[in-house]
């Protein structure tokens, strides 16, 4: 019974040896895999890290791209809100000149937008009533001046505008309303008031 008893217990043993050595070399395995893993686990959170900071580089880059360009239409439409303000407060003081810079105002401009010096002026009723005549004859001497026929005449008809007149003879009709010629203007003028309006 003995030498079974040795035998078992050697073949036992021999089993517990072999059994150890398949968990160590296992242990060994496992452990080589886990420590694979987990540099690749952590490779990938770094990856991931890089791209979520180039991503979110690229979305604040384009989100201050987007801020810049609605700040500089803001400025924009500020300053063209300003430069059409000046043109309106334009309008408003040609309206308001004393009569007698109005009455040569007016003069000036019929003078110079006359063709044959024989065509009838036509004003708004505020300023047909107020200076039409008074700006017709001196309208008139300021074509003399020139050697054009000065018979300008007062229109009996009157129109709807902020100022300034319309000078007709038959169907040609020349527009030399304020807003008209603030309108001509405005193309030519509107950089250089915005230059003084917004320098510095």
């Amino acid at each position: 019974m003995k030498g079974i008893d040795k035998i078992t217990s050697r073949i036992l043993a021999d089993a517990e040896a072999e059994c150890a050595a398949v968990k160590a070399e296992s242990d060994k395995h496992c452990g080589e895999i886990k420590a694979e893993a987990e540099k690749k686990a952590q490779d990938e959170y770094w990856r991931l890290v890089r791209e979520g900071v180039r991503d979110t580089e690229q979305r604040v880059q384009r989100m201050d791209r987007t801020a810049r360009l609605e700040a500089r239409k803001s400025v924009l439409n500020m300053k063209q809100d300003a430069v059409t303000k000046a043109f309106e407060l334009a309008r408003d003081r040609i309206a308001e000149l004393p009569e007698r810079d109005y009455v040569g105002f007016l003069a000036r401009q019929a003078a110079e937008a006359a063709i044959t010096g024989q065509e009838e002026v036509i004003f708004c009723e505020r300023d047909r009533a107020a200076v039409g005549a008074k700006a017709v004859k001196a309208a008139n001497e300021l074509l003399a001046g020139r050697g054009l026929p000065g018979t300008l005449t007062l229109s009996d008809a009157v129109r709807e505008m902020s100022g300034g007149l319309v000078l007709k003879q038959g169907d040609i009709e020349v527009n030399c309303t304020v807003d008209a010629l603030l309108d001509l203007s405005r193309g030519e003028l509107a950089a250089r008031v915005a230059e003084v309006l917004f320098e510095g």
